[in-house]
C-alpha cells in the first residue's frame, strides 16, 4: 500500500511540473538591475506577494473583472502593520544605551538608566544606515514608551539585530537568539506580555553581542490590525507558467475568460541600448472560452515600496499624461541619492513609473495599500503623499469574445544617478547626457513594443538553441533560468573616461561592487554572447590599478560596496585568486574577440600580475580564495591550478600580441609548474585539496580554462582521473565542493562537468544541478551555494555567478576559435 501511495504521489507531482511547463525556485518578473528586480517566490503567481530579490515585498497586484465577478491573478496581499512604537527606519528615536556591562537588573522597568548615554537609533557600524556608531562587542539599550490605546490586536516585535540578541518588554523576555538577521523580522508578542502594557512607563530593553562582522540594533513594536470587510475576490485558476531567457508567461482561467499574462524584461545581451533601458512590459491578453461576449475590466496595482528601502518611508506621487501615455509616478520625499550602501537594501531615490496607453477606458489613482478587496473602487484618487501607497490602473477592455484583446502595461524606474565611481556620481547608461526625460524613454519603449518582442524572441531562441546543442534540454532550462538573474545583478554605465562599466553587486554575500571573484564565475554568459559587455566587467578593476589608486602587484577584490565604487571595502586581499582571475578573463576576452587588442591596452599591468603569479602562484600561502566561506587554506591545489592556467592564458595573449620572447619565457615557467603540481597534488586515484593534506579532494573547476581556451598544459589523464573520482562522490543534488563539507557551488559543478570527455559523464555531473533547481525548497532567486544532500540553500541568492552555467555553451563556441 505504501508503494502505491508513493507512486501516486510521484505521478501527481510529475503532472504538476508538466502542467506548469517550467519550474523554478523563484520566477523573474521584472529584472533590470540590483534595485529594480521583482520576483514571484511561489509556483502559483497568486500564492504570495511579489518580492524584491532580497525578500522584501515589492507588491504587484493584478485582477480581472468578468461580467461583474472579480478574479485575482497576480500577487497577494502582504502584511501591512500599524506602528505602535516606531523603529529607526521610520523615526530616529532616542534611547538610553551603554557599552559597559550593567547591573543584572538592567532590563527591569524600575532600573535607573539616567547615567547611560543617549543615542539615536539605529545603532551599528554601517555609517550609511545607522545614526549612532557602535563598534564594541556589546550594547544594551533601554527605551521608555507610551501606548495611547490598549485595545490592540496581535502585536509583534519588529527587530533587526547583528549578532546575538535578548529582548525584554516590561521585564518579560520576549525573544532570545544566537545568530543574526540581515533584515527586520517580526516576532509575535504573547497575550501575557501584551496584557502588561500600560498607557505610560513601558520599557523595551535589548542586549546585542557583536561576535564577528557587522553590528546592528534597531527595534520597534507593530500591530497586525484586524482585516476590514470587503468585496469577494476569487482566485484565478493558473494553468501554466513558462520561462525563457527574457520572459515569464502565465495562463489563467478567470470564469469564462482565459488570460495570458507575460512579463518581458528585454535584457538583450546583443543590444546594449535596449538592455540598459529600465522598462519592463506586462502584457495581458484575454479572450472568451465559451464563444459568448463578456464584459472585462483589468486592474493593475504597483506598491510604492518598489521605490523605497522600507515601507515606512514617506512617498510622493504624481498622476499625469505624457504624449499617448497615462502615467503614475512615485518616489520618496527624501530622495537620498546614493546615500546608502550595503547588501540588504533597496533603492530609495529616483522614481518608479506605471504607464499605459491613454484612452477613455483608462482610470488611474493612488490609494493606501493593504486591502485587495476594493481595488476596482480605490476611492477618489486624490491621495498624493503618504507611506506604503498603491498605484492603481483600471482599464475597461469592453466586450471580449473569441478574438483576443491585449492590454500593455509598462513598469519602469529612473534612478537619476546609478553609481558613485571614484567620487563621481554617474548617470545610467541610457541617460549619460542627463538630457533624456524618462517619459521619452517610456514613449520609445511603447512605440518599440512589437519590434522589441521580435528581438526578444530571437534572443530567446538563440539562448535555448545553443544550450540544447551544448548540453541538452534540461541544461538549456538551467541556462534560461540563469540568464535574467545574472544580467540583472549588474548595472550598466560609462565611466568619466568613456569606458563601458558593467558592475555587479555581490547579492546576499557582502554587497560588494564589481567583485573580481564574482566576475570570474559569471563570465561564460558574457564571453559567449557579448565580449564588449564583458570588458565592462573588467575595466573598473584595470582602472583602479592603473590610476595608482590601488598600488599592489595584484588586483583588488572589489571596487567598494554597492552602489559606491570608491575603492576596495572587503577586509582582506585575495592576491593569487584575483590575479589569476583577471589574467584568465583577459585571455578569454582575447579568445572571444580573436585578437589581443584588449590585452595590449593593459600590457604593463598584465606583466606585473604575471610576475606575481610566477612567484606566488604555484604553492599559495595561507589565504582566501573565491570560496571564502570555506575559510583560509594554505597550499590550495585548486588555487595553484588557477595560477597555472592564468599564466598559460598570458602565454596565449603574448603570442597574439607578438610578444614572442615573453611567450617563450612564460611557456617554460607554466610547463614546469604543471609538472610540479602533478607531483605535489598526487593523492592516489585523484588529486588532493591541498598539497600537504592527503586523503582529501576538491573540485578542480579552475582546470576548465585549460580545456576551453585550448591551452593544453595539463595532460588529459588529469581530467580523466578527476572526473572518474568525482563520479564516486556525488550526492542527490550534486557534487560537494570538496571533502570538508557536503555543500557545493552550482556554478563550479557545471564548470567541473565540462571537464568530462563525453556527454554521459557531463550529464552525470550536471543533471543533479538541474534537479536542485526544480526541487529545492529554498524559494529565492536561485542560490548558487546549496546542500547536496537535501537541496536547500546554504547562503547567497540572486547572484550574477549563475552566468557560469553557460560554460558548456562557451566551450562549444570556442571550439572553432
Amino acid at each position: 500500500m505504501k508503494k502505491l501511495i508513493v507512486s501516486c504521489f510521484l505521478i501527481l507531482n510529475a503532472w504538476v511540473v508538466f502542467a506548469q511547463g517550467s519550474k523554478a525556485p523563484a520566477y523573474p518578473l521584472i529584472t533590470h538591475d540590483p534595485y529594480f528586480s521583482i520576483w514571484s517566490t511561489t509556483d502559483e503567481l497568486t500564492a504570495s506577494p511579489t518580492k524584491h530579490w532580497t525578500g522584501a515585498d515589492h507588491s504587484l497586484i493584478g485582477m480581472i473583472k468578468v461580467d461583474g465577478e472579480t478574479y485575482r491573478f497576480l500577487g497577494n496581499a502582504g502584511k501591512v502593520y500599524k506602528t505602535i512604537l516606531p523603529a529607526g527606519d521610520e523615526v530616529n528615536y532616542e534611547a538610553a544605551y551603554t557599552e559597559d556591562k550593567p547591573a543584572e537588573e538592567w532590563m527591569n522597568t524600575g532600573f535607573d538608566d539616567s547615567k547611560w548615554k543617549k543615542g539615536i537609533a539605529p545603532f551599528g557600524d554601517n555609517e550609511s544606515i545607522v545614526k549612532t556608531k557602535w563598534l564594541s562587542k556589546n550594547i544594551w539599550i533601554r527605551r521608555t514608551f507610551s501606548v495611547s490605546d490598549l485595545n490592540l490586536n496581535n502585536l509583534f516585535l519588529k527587530l533587526s539585530h547583528d549578532d546575538d540578541v535578548e529582548a525584554y518588554i516590561n521585564d518579560e523576555l520576549v525573544y532570545k537568539k544566537i545568530g543574526w538577521t540581515n533584515k527586520y523580522i517580526y516576532l509575535p508578542i504573547t497575550d501575557a506580555t501584551k496584557s502588561k502594557l500600560k498607557k505610560d512607563g513601558n520599557v523595551l530593553a535589548i542586549h546585542v553581542i557583536n561576535n564577528v562582522g557587522g553590528a546592528m540594533l534597531d527595534a520597534g513594536i507593530v500591530e497586525d490590525p484586524k482585516a476590514a470587510a470587503g468585496n469577494t475576490v476569487l482566485t484565478a485558476t493558473q494553468n501554466s507558467v513558462k520561462l525563457n531567457a527574457t520572459q515569464t508567461a502565465y495562463t489563467f482561467t478567470c470564469g469564462k475568460v482565459n488570460l495570458s499574462l507575460t512579463f518581458t524584461s528585454p535584457l538583450l545581451i546583443n543590444n546594449l541600448t535596449i538592455l540598459a533601458r529600465p522598462v519592463s512590459y506586462i502584457s495581458a491578453k484575454v479572450k472568451s472560452t465559451d464563444g459568448a461576449m463578456h464584459d472585462v475590466q483589468l486592474y493593475f496595482g504597483a506598491s510604492t515600496d518598489i521605490a523605497a528601502n522600507t515601507p515606512t518611508q514617506a512617498m510622493t506621487t504624481q498622476q499625469y499624461k505624457s504624449g499617448s501615455l497615462s502615467i503614475l509616478k512615485a518616489g520618496t520625499v527624501e530622495q537620498p541619492v546614493l546615500q546608502k550602501k550595503g547588501d540588504d537594501l533597496r533603492i530609495d531615490w529616483g522614481y518608479m513609473y506605471v504607464a499605459v496607453p491613454s484612452g477613455p477606458g483608462v482610470k488611474q489613482s493612488v490609494s493606501e495599500d493593504g486591502d485587495v478587496s476594493n481595488l476596482f473602487n480605490p476611492g477618489a484618487g486624490k491621495l498624493n503623499n503618504g507611506k506604503h501607497l498603491l498605484l492603481n490602473t483600471i482599464v475597461s477592455m469592453g466586450k471580449v469574445g473569441t478574438t483576443s484583446k491585449e492590454q500593455l502595461i509598462l513598469l519602469g524606474y529612473d534612478d537619476l544617478y546609478s553609481i558613485q565611481y571614484f567620487k563621481t556620481n554617474l548617470r545610467p547608461y541610457w541617460n549619460q547626457s542627463g538630457t533624456v526625460k524618462f517619459e521619452q524613454l517610456l514613449s520609445q519603449a511603447a512605440a518599440d513594443y512589437k519590434a522589441t518582442l521580435q528581438k526578444c524572441d530571437a534572443v530567446n531562441k538563440m539562448i535555448h538553441s545553443d544550450a540544447v546543442k551544448a548540453g541538452g534540454e534540461d541544461y538549456a532550462k538551467l541556462c534560461e533560468l540563469a540568464y535574467r538573474q545574472s544580467i540583472a545583478a549588474h548595472k550598466l554605465i560609462k565611466s568619466p573616461q568613456g569606458e563601458l562599466l558593467f558592475l555587479s553587486k555581490e547579492n546576499f554575500s557582502n554587497g560588494s561592487i564589481n567583485t573580481v571573484d564574482v566576475t570570474y564565475p559569471s563570465s561564460p554568459l558574457y564571453l559567449a554572447y557579448n565580449p564588449q559587455l564583458f570588458e565592462g566587467m573588467l575595466n573598473g578593476i584595470f582602472y583602479y590599478s592603473e590610476s595608482g589608486k590601488w598600488p599592489k602587484p595584484f588586483p583588488s577584490h572589489d571596487l567598494g560596496t554597492y552602489p559606491i565604487a570608491n575603492g576596495q571595502t572587503y577586509g582582506e586581499d585575495m592576491p593569487v585568486e584575483e590575479c589569476g582571475n583577471m589574467m584568465v578573463l583577459t585571455a578569454a576576452v582575447c579568445k572571444a574577440e580573436g585578437n589581443a587588442a584588449y590585452a595590449k591596452k593593459h600590457w604593463k599591468t598584465l606583466a606585473v600580475w604575471a610576475g606575481y603569479l610566477s612567484k606566488e602562484g604555484l604553492d599559495p600561502a595561507l589565504q582566501l580564495c573565491t570560496d571564502d566561506f570555506a575559510g583560509h587554506l594554505a597550499r590550495n591545489a585548486n588555487l595553484s591550478m588557477k595560477a597555472i592556467v592564468a599564466l598559460g592564458g598570458y602565454v596565449q595573449i603574448a603570442e597574439k600580441a607578438g610578444e614572442l620572447n615573453i611567450a617563450a619565457k612564460y611557456r617554460s615557467i607554466t610547463k614546469d609548474m604543471v609538472t610540479k603540481w602533478m607531483s605535489m597534488a598526487a593523492d592516489g586515484d585523484h588529486y588532493s585539496l591541498t598539497f600537504n593534506d592527503k586523503n582529501t579532494w576538491s573540485q578542480k573547476y579552475n582546470l576548465v580554462w585549460d580545456k576551453v581556451l585550448k591551452l593544453n598544459y595539463f595532460p588529459k589523464a588529469v581530467y580523466q582521473k578527476e572526473v572518474k573520482y568525482y563520479l564516486t562522490k556525488q550526492n542527490e543534488f550534486g557534487l560537494p565542493l570538496d571533502s570538508r563539507k557536503t555543500y557545493t557551488k552550482s556554478d563550479w559543478v557545471i564548470w567541473t562537468s565540462v571537464l568530462a570527455s563525453d556527454q554521459k559523464d557531463f550529464h552525470a555531473l550536471a543533471d543533479p544541478i538541474y534537479k536542485y533547481a526544480i526541487q529545492t525548497t529554498s524559494r529565492v532567486p536561485i542560490s548558487d551555494w546549496h546542500e547536496t544532500t537535501d537541496g536547500k540553500m546554504v547562503g547567497f541568492q540572486a547572484r550574477s555567478v549563475v552566468g557560469g552555467y553557460f560554460m558548456k555553451v562557451l566551450e562549444m563556441k570556442f571550439k572553432n576559435k
